[in-house]
């Protein structure tokens, strides 16, 4: 599609590559305040589900002034599931982060890559949303804990 003056380029891919460029955090900040839209658009971006708090597991907490929150976003007609926050834990394996609000549940699982503590070279773990609500955590191991998970740069496509 070519950009005219009147019509400026908007295809799915340009707004998809915006959304996943911009971490929800920079994102985030101007729409907390915005009230979403009345109707369904087909350019933008409308918050479907505002930020929400993250029920964490006991032996997870989150950290000064970063409580774990999930919202749902629709840019181009595609729902996003976002995160922010950050938590302090102590995995020595896959384990259990937390579980989602009730008014957002994914229809699959879907996952993304969180930044962690870095420990023998790695700096990620991933993070799944499976369709009970649950966040799963996938890599930590006995001899490489997880000591803290960063959630501002999970945006997962749900439908």
């Amino acid at each position: 599609m070519t950009p005219s003056p009147s019509r400026p380029a908007t295809s799915r891919r340009s707004l998809l590559t915006a959304a996943l460029a911009a971490p929800a955090v920079a994102v985030g900040a101007p729409l907390l305040s915005a009230a979403p839209a009345a109707a369904e658009t087909a350019e933008g971006c409308q918050v479907v589900v505002d930020w929400t708090p993250i029920a964490l597991e006991p032996t997870v907490t989150p950290q000064t002034n970063q409580p774990p929150q999930a919202r749902v976003v629709r840019i181009a007609g595609t729902d996003f599931l976002q995160l922010r926050g950050a938590v302090t834990c102590d995995f020595a394996a896959d384990g259990r982060l937390g579980t989602l609000p009730a008014t957002i549940r994914p229809p699959k699982t879907t996952r993304g890559v969180c930044p962690r503590n870095n420990s023998q070279g790695i700096n990620a773990v991933r993070v799944e949303a499976n369709t009970s609500g649950h966040l799963n955590v996938y890599g930590p191991q006995a001899t490489n804990k997880v000591t803290w998970i960063q959630l501002d740069s999970f945006s997962s496509v749900l439908s």
